[in-house]
């Protein structure tokens, strides 16, 4: 699988901290197989990141925010993105304490999207596990957010670590947001303390979990996915950098 394979780059966020830092870390990641990149941040200028990626041949494709930013400086996030190249400006994350909460954010969400797509780009949002909780509405928020947001200027950036945390099917769920996924996080999970009963779920390198990485691409590509972006969002033993590499070798090597 090497059409379209890249990285988060909060993956490596330790190899990143400046430009001569990023050139080393980002020329590793191109040698590994990873064309593309997104972004949760830049501590040297985002100016410098967009001269590196075209530099060494990375295109950068999307970027995560704090929703406050997009909230409040959307007009910089804008410019940010801009300057790397990137289509897409993303979420993060986001917490809800409330069903009101879910609704005015979706309200918020949409008007954010229609001054992105104004400037040419898209609104991304990432899932993680707690909006697969379910609401006294009888929906979950993924539910609410699938069926409230902006169809036509916002896309998910589906996890598929954070689905199955939360005891979603990945691959119904890429069904059902079919033409809403641009980007597809891809990343494994693993048990362990296995040993005992209180055995517990783990982030890891793709190939080194358990979950099914070829239906899945058969199904994300099916559905029209454009990115496949690798997250590794935890400490890596003996180095991020490495568990990267491995990830990589493991889609190309591995999936048809």
């Amino acid at each position: 699988m090497k059409e379209n394979l890249g990285i988060q780059l909060f993956s490596v966020r330790d190899c990143l901290k400046t430009y001569e830092d990023a050139e080393k870390t980002l020329s590793a990641l191109k040698a590994a197989g990873y064309a593309e990149a997104q972004t949760a941040g830049c501590d040297f200028g985002y100016d410098k990141l967009g001269e590196l990626g075209r530099k060494i041949g990375i295109k950068m494709i999307g970027t995560h925010y704090g929703f406050d930013e997009l909230l409040n400086d959307l007009g910089t996030v804008i410019e940010q993105n801009r300057l790397i190249g990137s289509e897409n400006i993303g979420l993060g994350g986001m917490v809800f304490d409330s069903v009101e909460a879910v609704e005015l954010f979706i309200a918020q969400a949409n008007e954010i999207a229609k001054k992105v797509a104004a400037a040419g780009m898209k609104f991304t949002y990432h899932n993680h596990s707690h909006e697969f909780g379910k609401w006294e509405n009888g929906k979950t928020t993924m539910q609410m957010l699938a069926e409230g947001l902006d169809q036509d200027n916002i896309s998910f950036v589906l996890d598929t670590y954070w689905v199955q945390y939360g005891g979603g099917d990945i691959c119904k769920w890429i069904e059902k947001l079919a033409g809403r996924i641009d980007i597809l996080h891809l990343k494994d999970m693993k048990v362990v303390d296995f040993k005992g009963w209180q055995n517990k779920p783990a982030i890891t390198e793709i190939g080194n979990g358990n979950m099914d990485w070829q239906h899945i691409v058969d199904t994300a590509r099916k559905c029209g996915i454009k990115h496949y972006i690798v997250e590794q969002d935890c400490n890596w033993e003996p180095d991020c950098i490495t568990a990267a590499v491995k990830s990589a070798n493991y889609l190309i090597n591995t999936i048809n």
